[in-house]
Parts: C-alpha cells; sequence; structure tokens
C-alpha cells in the first residue's frame, strides 16, 4: 500500500478528462487505491471500458457495423449490441474502428489480462506494484483522459462541396477529419473523388471537391490511401489515366500507388504535350495553363525517373530563353523569355531542387544546352537556375 502510494498512480487520477472525474466509479477507484489497490485498478479499468463503448456509439453505429464486418467480430445492429460485446472483443472493435492506435490496443488487451488475474487473485498470484501502475497509466493514458471523436460525417462535407460558391473545410473540419476513423474517412474520399471525376457536375463544385481533396490528403491514414488507389485503379481499368483522372489521383493521394505502366504512360503522353506547345517564349500564352497543370501534379515527384532528364531539360531551355533584341517599344531586352513560365520553373527549380539536382548537372555538359547559352545573358539566365536547384537541394536536404 505504501508503494502505490508512494506512486505516481493518485497523482494520474487528476489527469482524467473532467466528465469522468464526477462520476462515482472514479470516486471509488480514488477511496479504494489506498486500502484496496487490486479493487481499484478492476474498477479504472471498467471504468475505461465503460468510456469505450459510449465513444463507439459517439462515432457511429455505422462505422461500427462496418468495422465488425471487415474485421470478423460479432456483428452489430444497434447500440445495445455495442453494449453487449464481450470485453475482449469490444477492445479489438475500438482499435479497428481508428479509436485507438496498434501500440494502444497492445496495452489495453495485456490490461484486461491482468483484470482477468486480478479477479481470480488468490494464493498463487497477488497483484504487484507494477500490475496496478501498468493499468493506472494505460487506462488513462489512452481513453480516460481523451475526449470523444465527435466524427465528421459525410453530410458536413457534401453541404460545402455542392453549394454555388467557392469552399474549403475549416480548420476544425479537417482536424474532425483527421481523427475520423477508416471507414469513415474512405467514405469522405470516395465521395470526394466522384465529384472530381463527375463531368456533370459544375465548374464550381468539382473544384470544391478537388480542393478538400488536397486539404485532406496530408491527413488520410495508410490503409484508407492504399483502399482509394484501388478505387480509384478500378475506375482506371488497364487505360491511360487522363489529365482529370491523374488530377484527382495526385489530390487524393494515390497516385503513386497506380500500376506504373499507367502512370509511365501519362507521363509519355504529357510530355508529347510539353513538345507541342515548345519552350519558345512565344508560346507564353499556352505556358501559365500548362504548368498550373504540372504543378498540380506535384511537378518533378511523380514523373519517372528514366524520363526526367528530358523533362527537366525542357524546363531548362524554357527558362533560358532565346537572345533578345530591340522589342517594339524601343526597348532593349537582352533575353526574350517565357513571362508565363518563368515564375513557375522558379518555384519548381527551387521547391524540389534536391529531387533534380543530378540531372540537372548531368545536363550541363549536353549539346543542347550548351548551344543554347551563346552570350552572356543567356549563361546568366543558366547560372540563375543552377543557384535555384543548389539553394533547393540544401532546403531540402
Amino acid at each position: 500500500m505504501s508503494l502505490i502510494e508512494a506512486s505516481d498512480a493518485p497523482a494520474m487520477l487528476l489527469e482524467i478528462r473532467p466528465e469522468w472525474q464526477a462520476r462515482n466509479l472514479i470516486t471509488r477507484v480514488k477511496r479504494l487505491i489506498r486500502i484496496d489497490p487490486s479493487s481499484a485498478c478492476q474498477r479504472l479499468f471498467n471504468a475505461s471500458i465503460h468510456d469505450l463503448r459510449e465513444k463507439v456509439v459517439i462515432a457511429g453505429i455505422d462505422i461500427a457495423k462496418e468495422a465488425a464486418s471487415q474485421n470478423r467480430l460479432p456483428p452489430i445492429i444497434s447500440s445495445e449490441d455495442v453494449e453487449n460485446y464481450s470485453t475482449a472483443k469490444l477492445i479489438d472493435l475500438v482499435y479497428r474502428i481508428g479509436l485507438l492506435t496498434r501500440p494502444e490496443w497492445r496495452r489495453l488487451s495485456r490490461c484486461y489480462e491482468i483484470r482477468r488475474d486480478l479477479e481470480h487473485e488468490d494464493d498463487e498470484y497477488e497483484a504487484g506494484v507494477e500490475d496496478c501502475i501498468y493499468i493506472f497509466k494505460t487506462c488513462i493514458d489512452c481513453v480516460l483522459s481523451k475526449d470523444p471523436i465527435h466524427l465528421v460525417q459525410i453530410r458536413d462535407v457534401k453541404e460545402l462541396v455542392e453549394q454555388s460558391e467557392s469552399a474549403a473545410p475549416s480548420e476544425t473540419l479537417t482536424d474532425d477529419f483527421k481523427q475520423a476513423p477508416n471507414v469513415r474517412q474512405e467514405e469522405i474520399i470516395k465521395f470526394l473523388v466522384s465529384i472530381a471525376l463527375d463531368e456533370e457536375k459544375s465548374d464550381i463544385v468539382q473544384q470544391n471537391a478537388y480542393r478538400f481533396l488536397v486539404h485532406f490528403r496530408a491527413r488520410l491514414l495508410d490503409a484508407v490511401r492504399l483502399e482509394v488507389a484501388r478505387h480509384i485503379q478500378s475506375k482506371l481499368g488497364r487505360g491511360t489515366p487522363t489529365m482529370r483522372q491523374a488530377r484527382v489521383a495526385v489530390a487524393a493521394g494515390p497516385f503513386p500507388y497506380l500500376r506504373r505502366s499507367q502512370i509511365n504512360d501519362f507521363f509519355d503522353g504529357f510530355y508529347d504535350m510539353m513538345k507541342q506547345v515548345g519552350y519558345n517564349w512565344g508560346a507564353y500564352d499556352e505556358h501559365g495553363e500548362l504548368f498550373r497543370v504540372f504543378r498540380e501534379l506535384e511537378g518533378f515527384t511523380h514523373v519517372p525517373t528514366k524520363d526526367l532528364p528530358k523533362f527537366v531539360l525542357w524546363c531548362m531551355l524554357c527558362y533560358i530563353g532565346t537572345a533578345g533584341g530591340r522589342t517594339r517599344y524601343g526597348n532593349i531586352r537582352h533575353v526574350y523569355y517565357s513571362n508565363s513560365a518563368a515564375p513557375h520553373i522558379r518555384e519548381l527549380f527551387t521547391s524540389q531542387g534536391a529531387l533534380i539536382r543530378e540531372h540537372v548537372a548531368s545536363l550541363e555538359t549536353s549539346k543542347k544546352l550548351k548551344e543554347s547559352v551563346y552570350t552572356e545573358h543567356l549563361q546568366a539566365r543558366l547560372e540563375e537556375l543552377l543557384d535555384m536547384v543548389d539553394a533547393g537541394a540544401v532546403d531540402g536536404a
């Protein structure tokens, strides 16, 4: 008993969220911890399990039903089924829903084993201080100190996306999405993908869906990203992704998980489009849209390694431009280059310097690049590019 009092266990109780601090079950734990630590541990564990049952109901019976079905757990139809779930299966269910991380699930499962031993405590087994501390720390850290997750509903996203004006998720909605379990994240992303790919929807609605995908992408759980990749892959079949499909796949996050042959075919087609537009400064009115799309595709990030040199060279030649002269307004311009392309290239070479640095270095000695810098001003443009890449490589290291 003195060891329990000397431990951090009594202080840990202060970390329990206020909602539970006021409940009788925790009051009894505080009273028992000094006279019967084993009973205190059992009651604290029971409080955690009760809290998890409430959190499952808050998360949604639909989520629980799907998680139970996918993981071969006892079926769930109503909240009463959650109340009747065995403790061991409930811990598994909460983990599968996403309300516990894998380490938390393992720790809580271990607590359940200790709790069973405590219930049958006899001359052969007596709870040790380490058992009590483990149960107290796990139940409080993993369950009782955490607020219930108020899950984002698909209708919350649908109402925003389908309005007649530009919309983006708020910080609160984005955080709610981050905390949502696999099933809900998957449901929302698949909805947004379907809207972004639906050409019959208005442009503003498609753009809203695309914008939501970009915001949510960094918050996607890995399992959801893989499932969304399979979903998009099923829509593609064996064909080459269209520009719309590729943009949506990048925005949603699973583009790298598509078949490599399809990614190769897509970028072959994109490079053909770049060649058709040309890197000459006279195509400046087409360069803006070309690079806007290229940057939406995350620039060089997903370009197959074998194709990176030709993409990088095209951009370098576009940035360097050609020798200038006197403009129609009588001004002297030493270099003619695309004003619409240059800012995009500058941003790409700076932000992705680490990715393309080796290719840029190898291209410096290429015949085509050497022939393009036939004046000191053109050479200066090349030096600017090299400096950008070096700076980007250092920042990205």
